[in-house]
């Protein structure tokens, strides 16, 4: 019904993801979506991707059926290509930093593949809906006279407040040190937000002689698209949103992505999960409403320490707090050292009365939006911050690099839904034995104690919470903004194809 509202006909949309799990899990959901206005979302993926994201759609004719909305082009990975390991085909199985630029090297190596299949494809999409990290994908616009969205998998308040940096940088106004821990302010701002350059890796990249036109490159792809959508929902960050706006030729904010998933379809998030769901209910079915702490960070978090680990361990057990700790399985190194102290202490004995370990993956969105989920605590990348938002859920932020800290701003400061751990600079993954522990035990403990705790502060931020939580299902609800913004991109591109207005505001 919402298709023939909206046009006289469908839209084939072909969308290219980097193949990073972060990435990868909201175009998978951008793709549910728009199959659910009766369009056809083709992904481009490569072998493995596809295999560990084909229960996320559950639709295992997927893959083959041309009748199904959701399409997988599945094209080889060309690692060995650029020099990667044998079976490195997202970043979350990459060995080492070493290998970044490599990975990236492969990414671009896929333009040439797609240029083929494109050329033989019949009927041919007629849209392209391009990651913001592949700028190469301008080339195929232009190639192919699509239409060409970027899409961007990060908050307005990290697009607009980058900008803002940018040109504090071109002018010369930013602090040198990289490891400088004095506060500066971005100009021109909603609010008066402040950062370090030691939270500031974007920074650093860009100052990087070998990588210093990587972020220029993603911008002038940014630029010369036909518009840009983001994971995001106005009433979130609004004066951001509109901010933002002002920076680009066109801008719709169509998320949160994810609440696609509310009927139990992709809770496993391209990953199965390492408990099972109905156990992991169960646990939560036997604690009082708003009284468990959820912990979790990112796939590719990793990388942490043992040792701070372990003063999260410490920190956790002492805070007499009910607790889901997600524990990641690698790198085997930290991985083992953790399991032996966790063994040697028998640490899951001393909290088995309160607290669930889930070493692996976790159905995070599930668990989120279970009532007895008082509390997240999070590496504020922007699909958990999201999640946790749309679940009405405030956070504890432990930023550890890339946007994270941006995001942190936003959760704690703007919203006023979050308490900070205290960190103060940046995880640099393959470093992390050099930087050290950055949050101690008494953190950890203080920071819950806050969030979960009773008082004035902490119950207007619980309401703060749920108030946004109610904001994020209405806005992709029909006649919400998110759901608008969706039905106005889709009325461009339509009008684009009619070969009306390609340019111009």
């Amino acid at each position: 019904m919402a298709s023939q509202r909206e046009g006289d006909y469908l839209i084939h949309f072909l969308l290219v993801p980097l193949m990073s799990q972060s990435h990868l899990i909201p175009f998978v959901d951008l793709a549910k979506l728009l199959a659910g206005r009766g369009h056809t979302a083709t992904i481009l993926l490569t072998p493995r991707n596809a295999i560990r994201l084909l229960p996320s759609v559950a639709a295992k004719e997927s893959l083959a059926d041309s009748n199904s909305k959701i399409q997988f082009l599945v094209l080889p990975f060309p690692g060995k290509e650029a020099g990667l390991p044998d079976g490195c085909e997202n970043m979350d199985s990459l060995p080492s930093p070493d290998f970044i630029s490599k990975f990236f090297d492969a990414s671009n190596l896929l333009q040439g593949p797609l240029e083929d299949w494109l050329d033989a494809a019949d009927p041919r999409p007629n849209c392209l809906i391009c990651d913001i990290c592949l700028p190469w994908t301008a080339d195929l616009g232009l190639r192919f006279n699509l239409p060409r969205i970027v899409f961007h998998g990060i908050s307005c308040f990290t697009l607009l407040c980058s900008h803002k940096l940018k040109k504090l940088k071109v002018m010369g106004k930013l602090p040198q040190a990289a490891d400088n821990t004095e506060p500066f302010q971005v100009p021109d701002l909603p609010d008066e937000i402040s950062f370090t350059m030691a939270q500031m890796p974007e920074l650093q990249l860009s100052a990087d002689k070998k990588d210093g036109g990587v972020l220029d490159r993603f911008k002038a792809a940014e630029m010369t698209a036909d518009g840009v959508i983001v994971n995001t929902f106005e009433e979130l960050e609004s004066g951001y949103v509109k901010g933002y706006r002002g920076v680009v030729k066109r801008l719709w904010c169509i998320g949160p992505v994810s609440i696609c998933n509310t009927n139990g379809v992709g809770i496993h998030r391209g990953n199965e999960s390492s408990i099972d769901e109905s156990l992991c209910l169960e646990w939560l079915d036997s604690r009082s409403p708003g009284s468990v702490l959820y912990v979790c960070f990112g796939s590719i978090c990793r990388h942490i320490l043992a040792t701070q680990l372990l003063e999260l361990a410490i920190g956790l057990e002492s805070s007499g707090c009910s607790f889901i700790w997600v524990i990641k399985k690698d790198p085997e190194v930290y991985s083992r050292e953790l399991e032996s102290w966790l063994r040697e202490e028998k640490y899951e004995e001393r909290v088995a009365g309160r607290g669930l370990i889930i070493k692996g993956w976790a159905p995070q969105v599930l668990i989120l939006s279970h009532h007895a989920v008082g509390g997240f605590m999070s590496h504020c990348g922007w699909n958990s911050i999201l999640e946790g938002a749309a679940a009405g859920v405030p956070m504890i932020t432990w930023p550890m690099f890339a946007e994270q800290f941006y995001n942190e701003k936003l959760v704690v400061q703007v919203n006023q839904t979050g308490v900070g751990v205290g960190v103060e600079r940046c995880m640099t993954w393959g470093k992390e034995e050099e930087i050290g522990v950055l949050v101690r035990r008494d953190a950890v403990k203080l920071a819950i104690e806050r969030l979960m705790g009773g008082g004035g502060e902490g119950e207007e931020r619980r309401r703060k919470a749920c108030e946004m939580g109610e904001l994020a299902k209405g806005a992709v609800e029909e006649g919400g903004s998110s759901y608008k913004n969706m039905s106005l991109m889709i009325h461009h591109v339509r009008t684009l194809l009619n070969g009306i207005d390609r340019s111009g505001r």
